[in-house]
């Protein structure tokens, strides 16, 4: 029979494995992902969380937030943020992507 601390010890190594094996799949994306001059950074707005966090790492300032309405039954909030990419200005690094924490940004040919 395992006792508590025996299982705690198992599911930190499992969490080190989980751990490694994502910032493998982390590594290959970024290896793939395309950047450069020849592409621009696209936001999916459904997608944007208005968090700042693109706009906090771009050295280009290429990424701005603007209001947009929001008009939800459950929240009495009447504008919500969302980002858009200036696209002369952004260079293709790819940091914005990489601080995104809902995924809503994707690099794209010019």
């Amino acid at each position: 029979m395992t006792d508590a601390t025996d299982v705690a010890e198992r599911r930190k190594k499992q969490q080190t494995k989980i751990r490694i094996m994502l910032n493998s799949l982390k590594a290959g994306e970024l290896a793939s992902m395309k950047g450069g001059e020849d592409t621009v950074a696209w936001i999916k707005e459904e997608l944007c969380i208005g968090c700042d966090q693109c706009t906090i790492v771009c050295d280009d300032d290429a990424i701005e937030l603007y209001d947009k309405p929001l008009a939800s039954p459950i929240m009495n909030i009447e504008v919500n943020k969302k980002a858009r990419v200036l696209r002369d200005p952004c260079t293709g690094c790819k940091l914005c992507v990489l601080s995104c924490p809902t995924d809503a940004i994707v690099m794209i040919d010019r």
